[in-house]
């Protein structure tokens, strides 16, 4: 069973946490379980960035994103080369290492 690291995040999971996952299940879907209470506006259906993460193991085990994902992570703050929604990523066999960016973009709680 894969798994997944999430880095120390102040606001999320200050002292990190490693997480059991089933294959298929989303990197969000993992979080929410687990207690890491990322922000997801608009109940992963990839019509926001507020999900935004950074795979920093294990990115190349994913699936590749699709157009959608990719045009919504370019709104994404902090873009990285290996930036993901996690509403759209999906664990497959191998263990993650997973990072929380500081920021995130909300069109609807910031009144834009």
């Amino acid at each position: 069973m894969p798994k997944i690291i999430f880095l120390p995040s102040e606001e999320h999971c200050p002292e990190g946490l490693e997480a059991q996952a089933e294959s298929g299940e989303t990197i969000l879907d993992v979080a929410l379980r687990n207690g890491i209470e990322i922000e997801h506006a608009c109940e992963k259906s990839c019509a926001c960035t507020t999900c935004h993460v950074v795979v920093r193991e294990g990115f190349d085990s994913l699936e590749e994103s699709d157009e959608l994902e990719d045009d919504m992570l370019d709104k994404a703050w902090g873009l990285e080369p290996e930036s993901r929604l996690s509403c759209q990523a999906k664990v497959e066999g191998e263990d993650l290492v997973v990072d929380i960016p500081r920021y995130t973009v909300n069109q609807v709680s910031e009144n834009h």
